[in-house]
C-alpha cells in the first residue's frame, strides 16, 4: 500500500495539531500520533481518538497546549494511567509519555516505565496499530512503521507485532481485541498469531467481565458479526466466554431426520439483523433468541424434532446469563426478556390466518418493543427455500398492516383498561379484592378480543351487563 502523503497532511491540518506540534518544538520533544488513529488514517475511516506519544512527559506536553489554546480547552489528568487528556472545540486528544512495559503472570495491567517511541510501538498489540506519524514541523507527516503494519493494512491481516504467545499472555484482552478488530474491518489472523489465540484462551480468565462484554458490544456491532463470533467459536474462546451460545450447535440425526444448526441459525439472524439496525440490544436479542432450544430439543415420532416452549425457557434462562456475564440487570434485560418470549408469536401469525383478537392481544404485549420484535423475526426467516421465505415475508406484511390499522382504530398499544379499579368498586360497592380484579380484567379481555371498543362507556356497559347475568345466573 503506497501511503497517500497529500491525503496524510491534509487531514493533519486542523489547528489542534498545529498547536501541538508548535508546543513539541519548543519543549523540543519527539512528538507522534499513533496508533488506531493513524490505521484509520490510512484506511481513510472516521476516528474519534486521537492518541499522541511523546518521547518524554505528555503530561507536561497536554499542560503545554492547554495553555496555548486557552479557556475553551478543557484539561484533564489521569495520575494511575500516566496520561492527559485535552478536549477543545468537539476534539480529544490523549497524551503520554512513550513507554515500555512488562508483566506479572496474574495481571493484565503492567509495570510502565519510560521508554523509546521503539519501546511504545514494541508494546502495541498488532502491526496495525504500531504506526506513528510524526507531527514535529521537520518531520511532519512521516510515517514510522517498524512492522510493516502499511503492509498487513494492504493485505487485510491482523498480526501481533512481537510473538504472539508473550503478547496474548501478558494481556489476554488482545485475543478479543484481534477478533473483533478482524470482525470490524472484514481482515483475516494471520495463522501464527490465530494458533496463539488457541494456545492461550484458557488465560481469558483473568479478563474481568465488563471487559469481555465491552468488545463482545463492539463485534455484534460490526458489519456481520457472524464473522467474529465463528472466530471466537474456532478459536475456543465462545466456549468460556458464552458456553450457551456454543450449546446451540450441532445436528442430531434420528430415523433419517435432521435439525437445523441452531448456532448457524442464529448467526444468520443477526446478521439478517445487521442489514436493517445499529441497535445493540436489538442484537442481543438476536443472539439469545433460540437460546431455550437444548433444554427443550425432543423428537416425537409424528412430528419429527420440536423445541416446544423454548421462547418462554430461554426467556427464563436469561437473568442468570445476564449475571454471570456482568451484563445490565435493568431494562435491557426486561427488553430481551420480551423479545425472546414473544419472538414466536408473529411468525405463528404470519403462517396462520391473522385475526383482528391475535394482532390486538400482540400489540397489547409487545406495547413499544412492537417494531423491533417485528425487525427480529423478519430477520428469523432464514430458510434456503426463497419461495418459503418470499411467502413469510409477504404475510409479515400483512401482519404489518393490520398491527397499523388496529393500533389506529383500537389503541391497545400500552393500554390500560378504561375504568380502574376503584370506579369498579364504587359502581357495584364492592371491598377491595378478588372480584375487583376479576371485573378489571373482564373489560381488557374483552377489548383485547373486540368484544367491545377500547372507551370509557362502552366498558361500563360491559361491565353492568355481566353483574347482572352473574345476578340472574344465581336467582336462577
Amino acid at each position: 500500500m503506497e501511503l497517500d502523503q497529500s491525503y496524510i497532511l491534509e487531514k493533519l491540518s486542523a489547528p489542534i495539531f498545529d498547536v501541538i506540534s508548535s508546543c513539541a518544538d519548543k519543549m523540543q520533544v519527539e512528538t507522534y500520533v499513533i496508533g488506531g488513529y493513524v490505521r484509520d488514517l490510512i484506511l481513510h475511516r472516521l476516528s474519534k481518538d486521537i492518541d499522541v506519544v511523546c518521547v518524554g512527559s505528555g503530561i507536561e506536553l497536554a499542560q503545554e497546549v492547554v495553555a496555548v489554546l486557552g479557556k475553551k480547552a478543557h484539561f484533564a489528568f489521569f495520575k494511575n494511567y500516566g496520561t492527559a487528556q485535552v478536549k477543545y472545540k468537539g476534539t480529544e486528544v490523549e497524551f503520554v509519555g512513550a513507554r515500555k512495559e512488562s508483566y506479572n503472570r496474574d495481571s493484565r495491567n503492567p509495570i510502565v516505565e519510560n521508554g523509546t517511541l521503539q519501546d511504545d510501538l514494541n508494546r502495541r498489540d498488532f502491526t496495525i496499530n504500531a504506526m506513528a506519524i510524526c507531527i514535529n514541523k521537520e518531520r511532519y507527516g512521516e510515517l514510522v512503521d517498524p512492522f510493516n503494519g502499511l503492509t498487513d493494512l494492504e493485505e487485510c491481516r491482523i498480526k501481533t507485532p512481537l510473538d504472539p504467545d508473550i503478547t496474548f499472555s501478558d494481556d489476554p484482552l488482545r485475543m478479543l481485541r484481534a477478533i473483533r478488530f478482524a470482525s470490524q474491518l472484514g481482515f483475516y489472523i494471520e495463522s501464527e498469531t490465530f494458533d496463539a489465540i488457541e494456545r492461550n484462551k484458557e488465560r481469558i480468565h483473568i479478563i474481568s467481565q465488563e471487559r469481555i462484554i465491552d468488545e463482545l458490544n463492539k463485534i455484534i456491532l460490526s458489519p456481520r458479526p457472524s464473522f467474529g463470533f465463528e472466530l471466537l467459536d474456532q478459536t475456543g474462546l465462545l466456549a468460556i466466554i458464552f458456553p450457551e451460545l456454543v450449546a446451540l450447535k450441532g445436528v442430531e440425526t434420528k430415523e433419517g431426520i435432521g435439525h437445523k444448526d441452531n448456532f448457524s441459525h442464529t448467526l444468520k439472524v443477526m446478521d439478517n439483523l445487521a442489514k436493517t439496525t445499529d441497535n445493540l440490544w436489538l442484537r442481543w436479542a438476536a443472539l439469545f433468541h433460540d437460546i431455550g432450544k437444548p433444554c427443550v430439543k425432543r423428537f416425537d415420532n409424528k412430528l419429527g424434532w420440536t423445541f416446544h416452549g423454548h421462547e418462554y425457557k430461554g426467556m427464563k434462562m436469561l437473568k442468570g446469563i445476564f449475571q454471570k456475564m456482568k451484563l445490565p440487570l435493568n431494562d435491557r434485560l426486561k427488553y430481551i426478556e420480551k423479545l425472546v418470549s414473544l419472538h414466536m408469536r408473529p411468525i405463528v401469525l404470519a403462517d396462520n390466518e391473522v385475526t383482528d383478537s391475535a394482532v390486538r392481544r400482540l400489540l397489547f404485549d409487545a406495547g413499544d418493543d412492537i417494531d423491533d420484535l417485528m425487525l427480529l423475526c423478519e430477520a428469523d426467516i432464514t430458510s434456503k427455500n426463497p419461495v418459503k421465505v418470499r411467502k413469510f415475508l409477504q404475510n409479515f406484511q400483512l401482519v404489518r398492516q393490520k398491527l397499523k390499522e388496529i393500533e389506529e382504530k383500537d389503541r391497545v398499544r400500552n393500554f390500560q383498561p378504561p375504568i380502574d379499579g376503584l370506579e369498579i368498586m364504587n359502581m357495584f360497592d364492592l371491598p377491595a379484592g378478588r372480584t375487583v380484579g376479576e371485573l378489571k380484567s373482564a373489560v381488557k379481555e374483552a377489548i383485547l378480543d373486540g368484544i367491545i371498543p377500547n372507551d370509557y362507556e362502552a366498558a361500563k356497559e360491559y361491565l353492568i351487563k355481566i353483574q347482572e347475568e352473574k345476578r340472574n345466573s344465581k336467582q336462577q
